[in-house]
Parts: structure tokens; sequence; C-alpha cells
């Protein structure tokens, strides 16, 4: 049976692009089914996903390069400004009376009281104003709690999201829709299912809503990625309402939590670009790798590779440490992949060698699966510059996922169904 990872070519996808601002030359891809197993195979290659659209952006020739960052939970430690966050936001949660009424009715050891004094310890303190944690009577002043979900649209979701996108990020009402929510937030194509670890340990994956829920109201919701050796953030955003309670911080230190404490290790927050104020925060949380674009190892972001991206524009730490000036000036990119400076991927010379026959395609000219080798042209084809065939085409799209992959996709060219 072939592998379900169905992908498509950018020449296939809904809307197809080659350039996006401000992400500059990209490779775009589209999937309507994708295993978590791929998914974390293609992050460490420098890929995102926005709904069912994956992307792989140029950072050597971007206005703005995006990098991939990632966070070890074990390794993480809360600073005392991220620290006082928690602690405040727990304090509103569960109140004065509580916290004077629970030491009566409740009391700690003394051991356990001074290992509280003495410790932050980030998954207590994260769940420690959730209600099904504190123990009752007394009552909390106000009951929060934080759950699970699948990445299924509700009215309540939207309401949310329409709130965010309007006061946070000032869009007009023209450009916030049930749509624009359901495509790019809800129904991803990674598959929820549970797996099980080499020791036995159950770990669920795929993509989900986690929700945060005040005196019974949903007020904010972080769009997660679950992935066998990742939690990796798509988006999050909060209702007004909630602003007061730094949610970004929160939020942050919620995820970082999981990923330790459901054995994921990793927290990915997304792409980080360097020049843009806006995302200098992810550098407040430590220890963070980034991943080199040319060789997509990962790299410790300590304060002396910073001072490399604070003085060039484009960084590949590895080919700083070899002392190389690459000598590269601005060069005029085409539309083919294969033919441009992206880093991090087979040259066209070296794609001329992959063998590709048994790659698994489908298509609205033929019924079920067949080989790529089972193409009329295909042998008669080869992999140009001019990328006018199918199999440069397919080419440009293994190149960017890693030759590896092959026997895990199955390319899709069936045309693609609207649905509103």
């Amino acid at each position: 049976m072939y592998n379900t990872n169905s992908m498509q070519t950018p020449d296939d996808a809904e809307a197809p692009l080659s350039f996006i601002f401000p992400i500059g030359y990209s490779y775009y891809a589209t999937s309507k089914s994708l295993s978590t197993h791929l998914y974390q195979k293609l992050v460490d290659r420098y890929w995102r996903r926005s709904g069912t659209l994956l992307y792989r952006p140029n950072p050597r020739n971007s206005c703005c390069p995006h990098y991939t960052l990632r966070l070890d939970s074990t390794e993480f430690k809360p600073t005392k400004d991220q620290r006082q966050t928690v602690n405040r936001f727990n304090n509103y949660v569960i109140g004065p009376d509580y916290t004077h009424a629970a030491a009566r009715v409740h009391p700690r050891t003394r051991q356990e009281a001074r290992k509280r004094h003495n410790e932050f310890d980030l998954i207590d303190r994260i769940h420690e104003p959730e209600a099904q944690f504190l123990k009752t009577p007394p009552e909390p002043a106000h009951k929060f709690t934080v759950t699970l979900e699948p990445d299924e649209f509700t009215e309540e979701k939207y309401l949310i999201f329409e709130n965010y996108q309007r006061l946070v990020h000032k869009e007009g009402p023209d450009k916030i829709s049930r749509h624009g929510f359901k495509r790019f937030l809800c129904n991803s194509p990674l598959k929820r299912e549970t797996i099980y670890t080499s020791d036995g340990v159950q770990r669920q994956v795929g993509s989900f809503h986690q929700c945060y829920w005040l005196d019974g109201k949903l007020v904010a919701i972080g769009v997660l990625d679950l992935l066998p050796h990742a939690v990796s953030s798509v988006y999050f955003l909060y209702h007004e309402s909630f602003h007061s309670h730094n949610p970004g911080k929160l939020s942050a230190m919620r995820e970082i939590a999981l990923a330790r404490e459901g054995g994921y290790r990793w927290w990915y927050p997304g792409f980080y670009i360097h020049s843009c104020p806006k995302m200098k925060y992810k550098m407040d949380f430590k220890p963070q790798s980034v991943l080199d674009p040319e060789t997509l190892t990962w790299d410790l972001m300590d304060k002396e590779a910073l001072a490399v991206f604070d003085a060039k524009h484009y960084v590949s730490l590895s080919r700083e440490r070899q002392r190389k000036d690459d000598g590269e000036g601005d060069e005029e990119e085409g539309d083919f992949m294969l033919g441009s400076s992206m880093p991090g991927i087979p040259s066209l010379e070296e794609m001329k060698q992959v063998d590709m026959d048994n790659l698994v395609l489908v298509s609205d000219a033929a019924p079920g699966y067949f080989l790529a080798s089972d193409l009329v042209s295909w042998e008669q084809q080869d992999i140009e510059l001019d990328r006018k065939d199918i199999k440069s085409t397919i080419a440009e799209l293994v190149a960017a996922m890693g030759t590896d992959v092959m026997g895990e996709i199955c390319v899709d060219f069936r045309r693609r169904t609207r649905v509103l």
C-alpha cells in the first residue's frame, strides 16, 4: 500500500506563487495528508506550514531572512521576569483569600514549603492555578482551565480570532473571515494519533488547539503541532481582556512545560527574523539553537552567534566558522529553485543523478496510484533549468524536502476543489 503523505507542487497548488513578501524567494507545496514523522523531518529542513500550505524560504536572498529556532525544554531556566509573570497570574487566579485559607486547611509540609521557596519548578507552577490541581474548599478567586483539543472550528474560537486580528494586528473587517480562520488555523493536514515511545510511553501527535478558559470563557488559543520530538508553535491568539496577564510569555512557558512534561523535549517557536523588533522576545527564552541554512545542523544562539546576526544580513554559522567569504553578490534569480542560490538543497547536477523512477504519483488522468517511471515521457525528459516538464517540477519538490523522503510521499497532480 502506498504511503498517504500527499504533496502538491507549486504549479498544482490553489494559488501558485514564487515570491511572497517579506519571505522573498520561497518554495511552496501543499499537502492534503501529512504524517507527523515526515513533518518533523521537514521542520528540521527549514520548512513550516500555514494551513495546508508548506513553504521553505530562501534566507540567502530574502530581504528579511527567516531562521528556524528550537529550545531544549529540559535545559530551560526561566528568568526572574518570566517567573514573576507566572507567579502574578497564579496569584490573580487563586486570590489572597484562597491562599490564606488553604494554608490552614491544606498546609504544606515543611519540606514542601522550603522547596517551593527555593525552587521554581516550571511544570508545577504552570499547573498551579488550574482548577483540577487546586484543593477545595476553599474556592479560588477565578476558575482557570486549559484543554488540549482537536484543531477544529467553533464559533467561540473564531470570536477570539476576530478580536485578536482586529485589535492586536489592526486588521480591517474585510481581512478577517471564518474561511481564513479555518484555512490557516484549523483542520491541518497533520494526522492526530497516539504513538508509543521505545519505553512504552504514550504521546499525542498531530495538530491541536490549546484552549485557555477563565471563569468559563475562552480567552486564548495556542495553535500547536505536536510532533514526535517537538512542540511546534504555529500561532497564539487571545482576547483583549486577557492582555494584562502577559499571555505571550505565559503561553511560551506553558508550551515549553508541555514539551518537557510530555517528553517531546524540543520547543519550536516558529521562524525568527533577527531584524524584526516584534520577534526579539523569542531570544528571551534560553537556551535556543538556530538551524544552519546551509548544513542543516544546529548551533547554540549564544552572545557570539547573536553578534554575527547583528553584523550580517544573512548568516550561516558554519560558513563563519570556516572563515570563508562566499564572495557572492546579489544574483538574479529565475523561478526554478534548482537554479537559485537557496542553501541546504542538492545542486542541479546532483539532482540529475537521483533516481526518482519509483516515486508515487496520482493524477486526474489515470485511475489509482502509479510510479513516475510509468509516465510515457519520463525517460525522454531531463531535469533542466527551463522547468517546463514534469520531471523538473518533481525534482524541485524532492530537492526541497530531501531525497531520503521519496519513499514516504505521494505527489498529487489532481486539481483541487476549493472549499469555502
